[in-house]
């Protein structure tokens, strides 16, 4: 559990690093670049992928998805915190444990157990308790076109990463380069559609976030894909706990850093989140 213990810290790292930036009027899209930027580089230095050895074995299908999807999908929970707010947004985002859950059960087979079932309800509880918030969007709609591709991108691409971690022929630090890769150079074709067509300008300032945020996803990456490794039998419990570890450290960050109010409920939720996590733990020890 230390490699999702790991992956949840600098997840939520990246969260706070997101929310003070976008006090300095930064342009996400150019933050992300550099984000891909940080992790291809990284991922270079630091496993060395074995292009020769590796390079007709790579699923195609599986890498070309994986880099469409994770910079896309930052267009997509744009649009839809634009169209109906940052919190619907939010529980878009945190319902998509749906799919991989789905997932760990009709597709790799996971047995449920007990305890594991009971941290799971617990769990999806925790999602509605701490999402409890009135929201202040004024441009608020029912266009749920976006919210429905942020709960299908993110539940697509943890799945997708589980199937990542599963591969043996190859390192799976070799296939994330080239997923890093392919993310990089999507982000690219965006920036460049935003500075020539939309006419935005390209400004030095948003590489220092977008290296920052780079550093803390590549460790969330890494330590996540670990974790499916460790716990291959398990990767509901990888999910959920995942989930789960980010809304409590999320609310706690929320109140210690930014000064956050939760009321009842959103408590109610993360003492649920806690127990959901209790539960999943147990489940192991079966």
């Amino acid at each position: 559990m230390w490699y999702v213990v790991l992956s949840i810290i600098c997840s939520v790292s990246v969260g706070i690093l997101l929310k003070i930036a976008k006090r300095f009027q930064v342009n996400i899209f150019q933050i992300i670049t550099w984000n891909y930027a940080t992790a291809f580089v990284l991922t270079y230095i630091f496993f060395k992928p074995q292009f020769k050895e590796s390079i007709e074995k790579i699923p195609i299908e599986l890498l070309l998805s994986l880099a469409i999807l994770l910079p896309i999908v930052f267009l997509f929970q744009n649009a839809s915190i634009k169209n109906i707010g940052i919190v619907k947004t939010d529980i878009a985002q945190r319902l998509s444990l749906f799919i991989p859950i789905l997932a760990a059960y009709f597709i790799f087979k996971e047995t449920f157990t007990i305890y594991k079932i009971i941290g799971l309800i617990f769990g999806f509880s925790a999602i509605f308790f701490t999402l409890s918030k009135k929201t202040e969007h004024k441009n608020s709609n029912t266009n749920w076109i976006y919210p429905i591709l942020v709960l299908l991108g993110f539940g697509i691409i943890d799945t997708l990463f589980k199937r990542v971690a599963t591969i043996s022929e190859i390192p799976f630090t070799t296939i994330l380069f080239f997923i890093f890769g392919g993310a990089l150079l999507l982000s690219i074709l965006i920036v460049l559609y935003k500075v020539l067509i939309q006419k935005e300008t390209i400004k030095l300032e948003n590489s220092y976030w977008g290296i920052g945020i780079g550093i803390l996803n590549f460790g969330n990456i890494l330590f996540y894909l670990n974790a499916h490794k460790v716990l291959h039998n398990n990767p509901s419990t990888v999910f959920a706990g995942m989930n789960m570890g980010v809304i409590i450290l999320g609310s706690i960050a929320g109140i210690l850093i930014f000064k956050e109010k939760l009321s009842k409920l959103n408590y109610i939720g993360i003492f649920l989140a806690i127990l959901s996590i209790i539960c999943i733990t147990l489940s192991l020890l079966e």
